[in-house]
């Protein structure tokens, strides 16, 4: 078996935090993933807590899957403790997904500034020339938003927007939220299987999509 791969995924206080417990829960289903580093801020909490009302001080892990089973995957790291592992480049990791990402994050990564462990972890990722992939939510983008985002992708980074598709004619949110994982654990190399698919012949008007299902 190829060696798994240790990734790092953060939680920041953007809204669309239910797309993490997606991500998440693939990760963890995926043989090829041995190690999850969960960061989870304290705004990102605040926004979990609101979005699912969960409790805001319950395990990072819990908060996130709302109980679902991680088995020894899921490591979780204090956001505010600077010393913890994804600190340091000799720590082994493959790269940082950050799903949502907020913009001040992003703001942070951009320009060097480390106040918490997932900004200092991203910094990290970046000097060590791994994946750093920021899954944006918020817009419209101001000036400096937009500024921002030019000067962490120059460094590095992979700017994903949480941008839903539309060809695929989503029938529920939770398809939207199960398309845009597929898609960007695909990106990043870890292609996975859909329980859904949809089919397009290239020739067919929009209106005529159809969403075909698995054999």
């Amino acid at each position: 078996m190829a060696e798994q791969r240790c990734i790092t995924l953060a939680v920041t206080g953007a809204g669309g935090t239910r797309m993490a417990r997606f991500v998440l829960e693939a990760l963890v289903r995926d043989e090829r993933v041995g190690r999850i580093d969960l960061l989870v801020s304290q705004a990102g909490r605040q926004l979990i807590a609101h979005e699912t009302g969960r409790d805001p001080d319950g395990p990072a892990a819990d908060l996130v899957l709302g109980g679902r089973p991680t088995g020894d995957k899921v490591v979780a790291w204090d956001p505010d403790d600077l010393a913890g592992g994804p600190t340091s480049g000799s720590y082994p990791s493959w790269g940082m997904l950050l799903v949502p990402c907020a913009l001040g994050v992003a703001a942070r990564i951009a320009n060097g500034t480390a106040n918490t462990l997932i900004e200092r972890a991203a910094d990290v990722t970046l000097k060590e020339r791994r994946p750093l992939v920021l899954c944006v939510r918020e817009t419209p983008f101001n000036l400096i938003h937009l500024r921002n985002l030019t000067q962490v992708t120059e460094a590095g980074a992979i700017v994903y927007p949480m941008i839903p598709t539309f060809y695929n004619i989503p029938r529920t949110v939770d398809d939207f939220y199960e398309e845009f994982t597929v898609r960007l654990l695909g990106f990043v190399g870890l292609p996975q299987q859909q329980s859904a698919y949809y089919a397009y012949s290239g020739t067919e008007s929009p209106a005529h999509h159809d969403r075909a299902e698995q054999p």
